[in-house]
């Protein structure tokens, strides 16, 4: 654990809870409220329910050139981003796609693409839609591992993670509690509805939420297309191409008009914004993952859009590289922070219940 990331977001949120004016603000503000002293767990707890939204900067009377310094969107990204790295397994490739992200994922993508289109040139030519070109088998083969492997290791680093925070035994009202607000990104809203200051400075603006949502929503539906693909093809026996009006088709061509206008979307907000106030050291990193996350939308639609011409299996290696390479990265990458944020709402919830639980004992 880095102590001077952690003892300098510890001044600061020292600070806050003495002056407590943004207390209206997003969920950090009632949490830190609860201690009078921060163990290593609650700073780490509290970066990870911090959603960046920097309203608490723009209203902040302590910030520079006052002595105090306070950059508290700044202090909580940097604690955030050094809990997925040390949490992260295995650990050495932790820091290396914050690093060098853009690099990584275009040779990742290139790399898969060209073994992708190799084993185009093995194939038979048996099959219909994508398997007229990419065996079955080897599709499962390739994709199998590569989904699973990462959602073990992000499992591996939860748990660590859930431990160090002080989380509990799960029930259903935290599930459910948490569930319901990363559905709507409450933090998102500043705490009051009004938005948040992540691109506008001292404005505020509802756009990060909105696309946020369009890119939260636009996975979901990709991945329920995809699942749904698979439960028709080994459950039902309906094997692709599926027809537009199809499960797959109907779910996943929203979902990749989402994921992309959004993951766009999202690029641009980050170019507005003012890297100082989040952790600088990885900005190329997260803007390597919006742009890598964006593309397995974009480049499914292209796919989508060129069914039955020339460029398929060109634009399917190109696709397929690209998903391989999301997952593959997932547990390094900024796609970490919907798990723990997930994982950070439930503790939440059970720390806001057992202070409940005190106050209603006589």
């Amino acid at each position: 654990m880095s102590i001077d990331v952690i003892a300098e977001a510890r001044r600061q949120t020292e600070i806050c809870n003495a002056c407590r004016y943004c207390e209206g603000f997003c969920s950090v503000f009632p949490a830190l409220t609860r201690n009078k002293a921060f163990a290593d767990g609650d700073i780490t707890h509290l970066a990870n329910l911090c959603h960046n939204c920097r309203g608490c900067y723009y209203s902040c009377q302590y910030t520079a050139p006052h002595e105090f310094a306070l950059n508290f969107p700044a202090a909580l990204a940097e604690v955030r981003q050094e809990s997925w790295e040390r949490h992260a397994w295995p650990r050495p490739f932790a820091r290396l796609f914050h690093e060098s992200g853009v690099a990584i994922a275009v040779v990742l993508v290139a790399g898969f693409a060209l073994i992708l289109g190799m084993l185009q040139t093995l194939h038979s030519g048996g099959g219909s839609g994508f398997y007229a070109y990419l065996a079955h088998g080897a599709m499962v083969a390739l994709f199998l591992p590569a989904f699973l492997l990462p959602l073990a290791s992000v499992a591996v680093s939860l748990r660590g993670y859930w431990q160090e925070i002080g989380g509990g035994s799960l029930r259903w009202r935290d599930l459910l509690g948490a569930g319901r607000s990363a559905a709507r990104l409450k933090n998102l809203d500043g705490g009051q509805g009004q938005g948040c200051n992540f691109e506008q400075g001292d404005r505020y603006s509802d756009r990060r939420r909105w696309l946020h949502q369009t890119v939260l929503y636009g996975f979901l539906l990709c991945f329920a297309a995809t699942s749904s693909g698979t439960v028709l093809h080994y459950a039902f026996d309906m094997q692709a191409p599926y027809g537009f009006f199809s499960l797959p088709k109907l779910l996943g061509v929203p979902g990749g008009i989402l994921l992309t206008v959004g993951c766009a979307g999202l690029a641009w907000l980050k170019t507005q914004a003012d890297p100082a106030l989040g952790a600088v050291r990885v900005w190329g990193g997260e803007m390597a993952f919006v742009l890598l996350l964006g593309a397995t939308g974009a480049t499914g639609l292209a796919l989508y859009l060129a069914s039955g011409t020339a460029a398929v299996p060109v634009l399917l290696t190109i696709h397929l590289g690209t998903v391989l390479a999301f997952f593959l990265l997932l547990p390094f990458s900024k796609m970490v922070h919907g798990f723990y944020r997930f994982a950070t709402l439930v503790a939440e919830e059970q720390k806001k219940a057992a202070v409940r639980d005190a106050q209603a004992r006589p």
